[in-house]
Protein backbone atom coordinates (compact mmCIF):
# COMPACT_ATOMS: atom_id res chain seq x y z
CA UNK A 1 0.00 0.00 0.00
CA UNK A 2 1.32 3.43 -0.98
CA UNK A 3 -0.80 5.34 1.50
CA UNK A 4 -1.12 4.53 5.18
CA UNK A 5 -3.86 3.39 7.53
CA UNK A 6 -4.01 4.77 11.03
CA UNK A 7 -6.54 3.75 13.65
CA UNK A 8 -7.49 6.84 15.62
CA UNK A 9 -9.85 7.21 18.56
CA UNK A 10 -12.67 9.73 18.48
CA UNK A 11 -14.57 10.79 21.57
CA UNK A 12 -18.13 11.84 20.82
CA UNK A 13 -20.06 14.36 22.88
CA UNK A 14 -23.23 13.43 20.96
CA UNK A 15 -23.07 9.81 22.13
CA UNK A 16 -22.67 10.59 25.83
CA UNK A 17 -25.48 9.05 27.83
CA UNK A 18 -26.81 7.03 24.89
CA UNK A 19 -29.61 4.64 25.99
CA UNK A 20 -27.75 1.44 25.05
CA UNK A 21 -24.63 2.34 27.00
CA UNK A 22 -22.51 2.04 23.87
CA UNK A 23 -18.96 3.44 23.88
CA UNK A 24 -18.41 7.16 23.57
CA UNK A 25 -14.84 6.63 22.36
CA UNK A 26 -14.71 4.97 18.93
CA UNK A 27 -11.81 3.36 17.10
CA UNK A 28 -11.81 4.91 13.65
CA UNK A 29 -9.65 3.79 10.71
CA UNK A 30 -8.29 6.69 8.66
CA UNK A 31 -6.72 6.37 5.22
CA UNK A 32 -3.95 8.92 4.58
CA UNK A 33 -2.78 9.30 0.97
CA UNK A 34 0.80 8.92 -0.26
CA UNK A 35 2.90 11.93 0.73
CA UNK A 36 0.70 12.92 3.66
CA UNK A 37 3.49 12.42 6.22
CA UNK A 38 6.09 14.42 4.30
CA UNK A 39 4.07 17.32 2.94
CA UNK A 40 2.06 20.21 4.33
CA UNK A 41 -0.70 19.79 1.76
CA UNK A 42 -4.33 19.77 2.81
CA UNK A 43 -6.77 17.21 1.43
CA UNK A 44 -10.51 16.76 0.92
CA UNK A 45 -12.19 14.02 2.94
CA UNK A 46 -14.61 11.20 2.13
CA UNK A 47 -16.55 9.93 5.15
CA UNK A 48 -17.67 6.30 4.91
CA UNK A 49 -20.73 4.87 6.69
CA UNK A 50 -20.97 1.09 7.11
CA UNK A 51 -24.10 -1.01 6.87
CA UNK A 52 -26.22 -2.66 9.56
CA UNK A 53 -24.22 -5.15 11.62
CA UNK A 54 -20.97 -3.45 10.69
CA UNK A 55 -18.34 -1.50 12.60
CA UNK A 56 -15.53 0.87 11.79
CA UNK A 57 -12.78 -1.73 12.10
CA UNK A 58 -14.53 -4.05 9.63
CA UNK A 59 -13.42 -1.79 6.79
CA UNK A 60 -9.93 -3.25 7.39
CA UNK A 61 -10.94 -6.93 7.27
CA UNK A 62 -8.46 -8.76 5.06
CA UNK A 63 -9.68 -11.04 2.31
CA UNK A 64 -7.38 -13.17 0.20
CA UNK A 65 -9.41 -12.65 -2.96
CA UNK A 66 -10.89 -9.15 -2.83
CA UNK A 67 -9.62 -5.72 -1.89
CA UNK A 68 -10.72 -3.80 1.18
CA UNK A 69 -12.11 -0.33 0.52
CA UNK A 70 -8.90 1.34 1.81
CA UNK A 71 -6.94 -0.86 -0.63
CA UNK A 72 -9.32 0.17 -3.40
CA UNK A 73 -8.74 3.83 -2.56
CA UNK A 74 -4.99 3.29 -2.67
CA UNK A 75 -5.27 1.59 -6.04
CA UNK A 76 -7.47 4.34 -7.51
CA UNK A 77 -4.95 6.99 -6.43
CA UNK A 78 -1.99 4.97 -7.75
CA UNK A 79 -3.67 4.59 -11.15
CA UNK A 80 -4.45 8.30 -11.33
CA UNK A 81 -8.19 7.62 -11.43
CA UNK A 82 -8.71 9.98 -8.48
CA UNK A 83 -6.49 12.61 -6.87
CA UNK A 84 -5.27 12.00 -3.30
CA UNK A 85 -7.79 12.37 -0.48
CA UNK A 86 -8.34 11.32 3.13
CA UNK A 87 -10.80 8.56 3.99
CA UNK A 88 -12.47 8.38 7.41
CA UNK A 89 -14.27 5.13 8.23
CA UNK A 90 -16.80 5.97 10.93
CA UNK A 91 -17.79 3.43 13.57
CA UNK A 92 -21.55 3.18 14.11
CA UNK A 93 -21.79 -0.16 15.89
CA UNK A 94 -24.49 -0.32 18.58
CA UNK A 95 -25.68 -2.99 20.99
CA UNK A 96 -28.76 -3.51 18.82
CA UNK A 97 -26.63 -4.14 15.73
CA UNK A 98 -26.20 -0.74 14.15
CA UNK A 99 -27.83 2.53 13.28
CA UNK A 100 -29.47 4.27 10.36
CA UNK A 101 -27.18 7.23 11.14
CA UNK A 102 -30.09 9.23 12.51
CA UNK A 103 -30.69 10.62 15.98
CA UNK A 104 -32.76 8.26 18.10
CA UNK A 105 -34.00 8.25 21.68
CA UNK A 106 -33.64 4.46 21.62
CA UNK A 107 -30.11 4.26 20.22
CA UNK A 108 -28.32 7.60 20.39
CA UNK A 109 -27.57 10.75 18.40
CA UNK A 110 -25.64 9.16 15.55
CA UNK A 111 -26.45 11.86 13.00
CA UNK A 112 -24.97 14.49 15.29
CA UNK A 113 -22.03 12.19 15.99
CA UNK A 114 -21.19 12.09 12.29
CA UNK A 115 -21.98 15.62 11.14
CA UNK A 116 -20.72 17.42 14.23
CA UNK A 117 -18.28 15.33 16.27
CA UNK A 118 -16.46 13.30 13.61
CA UNK A 119 -16.16 16.12 11.07
CA UNK A 120 -14.99 18.56 13.75
CA UNK A 121 -12.45 16.00 14.96
CA UNK A 122 -11.12 15.46 11.42
CA UNK A 123 -10.80 19.18 10.77
CA UNK A 124 -8.94 19.57 14.05
CA UNK A 125 -6.65 16.52 13.91
CA UNK A 126 -6.03 16.00 10.17
CA UNK A 127 -4.90 18.29 7.37
CA UNK A 128 -8.34 18.63 5.83
CA UNK A 129 -9.91 21.36 3.72
CA UNK A 130 -12.59 22.46 6.19
CA UNK A 131 -15.48 23.33 3.91
CA UNK A 132 -18.55 21.49 2.61
CA UNK A 133 -17.37 21.37 -0.99
CA UNK A 134 -14.32 19.39 0.13
CA UNK A 135 -16.38 16.74 1.94
CA UNK A 136 -18.30 13.70 0.71
CA UNK A 137 -20.35 11.14 2.60
CA UNK A 138 -21.05 7.69 1.23
CA UNK A 139 -22.08 4.24 2.36
CA UNK A 140 -23.87 1.04 1.50
CA UNK A 141 -27.19 -0.37 2.76
CA UNK A 142 -27.85 1.36 6.10
CA UNK A 143 -24.78 3.43 5.27
CA UNK A 144 -26.33 4.39 1.96
CA UNK A 145 -29.46 5.42 3.82
CA UNK A 146 -27.22 7.40 6.16
CA UNK A 147 -25.62 9.24 3.25
CA UNK A 148 -29.10 10.37 2.15
CA UNK A 149 -29.82 11.45 5.73
CA UNK A 150 -26.66 13.56 5.72
CA UNK A 151 -27.64 15.12 2.42
CA UNK A 152 -31.11 15.90 3.77
CA UNK A 153 -30.09 17.23 7.18
CA UNK A 154 -26.53 18.51 6.70
CA UNK A 155 -25.99 19.94 3.23
CA UNK A 156 -24.03 22.64 5.06
CA UNK A 157 -21.48 19.95 6.01
CA UNK A 158 -21.41 17.66 2.95
CA UNK A 159 -21.76 18.79 -0.67
CA UNK A 160 -21.40 15.31 -2.19
CA UNK A 161 -23.15 12.05 -1.28
CA UNK A 162 -23.32 8.49 -2.60
CA UNK A 163 -25.90 5.90 -1.60
CA UNK A 164 -25.05 2.32 -2.52
CA UNK A 165 -28.04 -0.01 -2.11
CA UNK A 166 -29.53 2.27 0.53
CA UNK A 167 -32.74 1.41 2.36
CA UNK A 168 -35.69 2.97 0.52
CA UNK A 169 -39.34 2.27 -0.26
CA UNK A 170 -40.03 0.56 3.03
CA UNK A 171 -43.03 -1.41 1.75
CA UNK A 172 -40.64 -3.59 -0.23
CA UNK A 173 -37.59 -3.79 2.02
CA UNK A 174 -39.19 -4.22 5.46
CA UNK A 175 -42.84 -5.33 5.32
CA UNK A 176 -42.07 -8.89 4.22
CA UNK A 177 -40.10 -9.45 7.45
CA UNK A 178 -42.91 -8.39 9.78
CA UNK A 179 -44.55 -11.86 9.99
CA UNK A 180 -41.17 -13.52 10.61
CA UNK A 181 -40.34 -11.07 13.38
CA UNK A 182 -43.82 -11.38 14.89
CA UNK A 183 -43.57 -15.18 15.05
CA UNK A 184 -40.19 -15.10 16.80
CA UNK A 185 -41.27 -12.44 19.30
CA UNK A 186 -44.51 -14.28 20.07
CA UNK A 187 -42.55 -17.45 20.79
CA UNK A 188 -40.05 -15.61 23.01
CA UNK A 189 -42.73 -13.73 24.94
CA UNK A 190 -41.76 -10.20 23.95
CA UNK A 191 -39.06 -8.18 22.21
CA UNK A 192 -36.86 -7.76 25.28
CA UNK A 193 -36.89 -11.50 26.03
CA UNK A 194 -36.04 -12.35 22.42
CA UNK A 195 -33.21 -9.83 22.34
CA UNK A 196 -31.67 -11.08 25.59
CA UNK A 197 -31.81 -14.67 24.31
CA UNK A 198 -30.29 -13.56 21.01
CA UNK A 199 -27.34 -11.96 22.79
CA UNK A 200 -26.79 -15.10 24.87
CA UNK A 201 -26.92 -17.44 21.87
CA UNK A 202 -24.70 -15.19 19.80
CA UNK A 203 -22.02 -15.20 22.48
CA UNK A 204 -22.22 -18.94 23.14
CA UNK A 205 -22.24 -20.05 19.49
CA UNK A 206 -23.29 -17.73 16.67
CA UNK A 207 -26.41 -15.98 15.33
CA UNK A 208 -28.71 -18.05 13.15
CA UNK A 209 -29.98 -17.03 9.74
CA UNK A 210 -33.53 -16.78 11.02
CA UNK A 211 -32.41 -14.20 13.58
CA UNK A 212 -31.61 -11.46 11.09
CA UNK A 213 -35.18 -10.44 10.13
CA UNK A 214 -36.08 -10.16 13.82
CA UNK A 215 -32.99 -8.18 14.80
CA UNK A 216 -33.34 -5.97 11.75
CA UNK A 217 -36.97 -5.08 12.48
CA UNK A 218 -36.20 -4.35 16.14
CA UNK A 219 -33.27 -2.14 15.16
CA UNK A 220 -35.33 -0.29 12.57
CA UNK A 221 -38.12 0.21 15.12
CA UNK A 222 -35.54 1.70 17.48
CA UNK A 223 -34.78 4.16 14.70
CA UNK A 224 -38.13 4.84 13.03
CA UNK A 225 -40.63 4.34 15.89
CA UNK A 226 -38.53 5.17 18.92
CA UNK A 227 -40.46 5.88 22.10
CA UNK A 228 -38.96 6.49 25.52
CA UNK A 229 -40.52 4.41 28.27
CA UNK A 230 -41.57 1.51 26.04
CA UNK A 231 -39.65 -1.81 26.28
CA UNK A 232 -36.33 -1.22 24.48
CA UNK A 233 -37.55 2.37 23.95
CA UNK A 234 -39.37 1.40 20.76
CA UNK A 235 -42.82 0.67 19.40
CA UNK A 236 -43.32 -2.32 17.14
CA UNK A 237 -44.94 -1.54 13.78
CA UNK A 238 -47.24 -4.55 14.14
CA UNK A 239 -49.45 -6.10 16.81
CA UNK A 240 -47.32 -8.76 18.57
CA UNK A 241 -50.28 -11.13 18.89
CA UNK A 242 -51.70 -10.95 15.36
CA UNK A 243 -48.91 -9.33 13.29
CA UNK A 244 -51.47 -6.83 12.01
CA UNK A 245 -49.71 -3.65 10.91
CA UNK A 246 -50.18 -0.77 13.35
CA UNK A 247 -51.03 1.93 10.87
CA UNK A 248 -50.17 4.85 13.14
CA UNK A 249 -46.71 3.40 13.90
CA UNK A 250 -46.11 2.35 10.30
CA UNK A 251 -46.88 5.92 9.24
CA UNK A 252 -43.99 7.07 11.41
CA UNK A 253 -41.70 4.62 9.61
CA UNK A 254 -42.83 5.92 6.23
CA UNK A 255 -41.95 9.48 7.24
CA UNK A 256 -38.34 8.27 7.42
CA UNK A 257 -38.43 6.64 3.98
CA UNK A 258 -36.15 8.50 1.53
CA UNK A 259 -38.82 8.18 -1.14
CA UNK A 260 -41.03 10.28 1.15
CA UNK A 261 -38.52 12.62 2.77
CA UNK A 262 -36.72 13.72 -0.41
CA UNK A 263 -39.65 15.90 -1.62
CA UNK A 264 -39.88 17.51 1.84
CA UNK A 265 -36.15 18.36 1.74
CA UNK A 266 -36.01 19.60 -1.84
CA UNK A 267 -33.89 22.68 -1.08
CA UNK A 268 -31.31 20.62 0.79
CA UNK A 269 -30.92 18.08 -2.01
CA UNK A 270 -30.83 20.76 -4.70
CA UNK A 271 -27.94 22.42 -2.86
CA UNK A 272 -25.75 19.31 -3.18
CA UNK A 273 -23.11 19.24 -5.90
CA UNK A 274 -23.16 15.47 -6.47
CA UNK A 275 -25.74 12.80 -5.70
CA UNK A 276 -24.94 9.23 -6.72
CA UNK A 277 -27.39 6.33 -6.22
CA UNK A 278 -26.95 2.73 -7.29
CA UNK A 279 -28.22 -0.79 -6.55
CA UNK A 280 -27.83 -4.30 -7.89
CA UNK A 281 -30.56 -5.75 -10.09
CA UNK A 282 -30.54 -8.89 -7.90
CA UNK A 283 -30.69 -7.14 -4.54
CA UNK A 284 -32.18 -9.57 -2.02
CA UNK A 285 -33.92 -6.80 -0.07
CA UNK A 286 -35.73 -5.40 -3.12
CA UNK A 287 -33.72 -2.19 -2.86
CA UNK A 288 -33.35 -1.92 -6.62
CA UNK A 289 -36.85 -0.48 -6.77
CA UNK A 290 -36.26 1.87 -3.85
CA UNK A 291 -33.16 3.21 -5.61
CA UNK A 292 -35.15 3.80 -8.78
CA UNK A 293 -37.81 5.67 -6.82
CA UNK A 294 -35.19 7.74 -4.98
CA UNK A 295 -33.67 8.73 -8.31
CA UNK A 296 -37.11 9.56 -9.67
CA UNK A 297 -37.95 11.77 -6.68
CA UNK A 298 -34.61 13.55 -6.96
CA UNK A 299 -35.16 14.27 -10.65
CA UNK A 300 -38.65 15.61 -9.90
CA UNK A 301 -37.15 18.31 -7.67
CA UNK A 302 -34.44 19.17 -10.20
CA UNK A 303 -31.45 17.22 -8.86
CA UNK A 304 -29.08 15.88 -11.53
CA UNK A 305 -28.73 12.52 -9.78
CA UNK A 306 -26.44 9.85 -11.22
CA UNK A 307 -28.37 6.58 -10.95
CA UNK A 308 -26.85 3.25 -11.95
CA UNK A 309 -27.68 -0.45 -11.75
CA UNK A 310 -25.36 -3.42 -11.91
CA UNK A 311 -25.80 -7.17 -12.22
CA UNK A 312 -25.31 -8.33 -8.63
CA UNK A 313 -27.02 -8.73 -5.27
CA UNK A 314 -26.71 -6.92 -1.96
CA UNK A 315 -23.64 -8.60 -0.50
CA UNK A 316 -19.94 -8.19 -1.28
CA UNK A 317 -20.32 -5.27 -3.64
CA UNK A 318 -17.63 -2.96 -2.25
CA UNK A 319 -16.16 -2.81 -5.77
CA UNK A 320 -18.92 -0.32 -6.52
CA UNK A 321 -17.04 2.27 -4.45
CA UNK A 322 -14.61 2.42 -7.37
CA UNK A 323 -17.41 3.98 -9.39
CA UNK A 324 -18.71 6.47 -6.82
CA UNK A 325 -15.22 7.57 -5.81
CA UNK A 326 -14.18 8.05 -9.44
CA UNK A 327 -17.22 10.27 -9.93
CA UNK A 328 -17.04 12.28 -6.70
CA UNK A 329 -13.40 12.66 -5.64
CA UNK A 330 -12.30 14.69 -8.70
CA UNK A 331 -15.11 17.14 -7.89
CA UNK A 332 -14.01 17.75 -4.30
CA UNK A 333 -12.64 21.23 -3.61
CA UNK A 334 -8.90 21.57 -3.17
CA UNK A 335 -6.64 24.25 -1.78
Amino acid sequence: MNGTIEVREIESAALRGNPLGDPVRRRTPVYLPPGYATSKERYPVVYFLHGFGGAGMQWLNFSGFTLTVPERIDQLIAKGTVPPFIGVFIDGWTAIGGTQWENSEAIGAYRDYVAKDVVAWADRELRTIPKRTARACMGKSSGGYGALVMGRSHPDVFAHIASHSGDAYFEYCYLHDFPKAAAALLKAGDAKAWFEDYWRRSRETKPQGADFPVLNILAMAAQYSQKRGEPMNLELPFDPQTARVREEVWARWLEKDPVRFIPRAADAFRSLETVFVDCGTKDEFNLRWGARMVAEELRKIGVAVVHEEFEDGHMQTSYRYDRSLALIVPKLARG
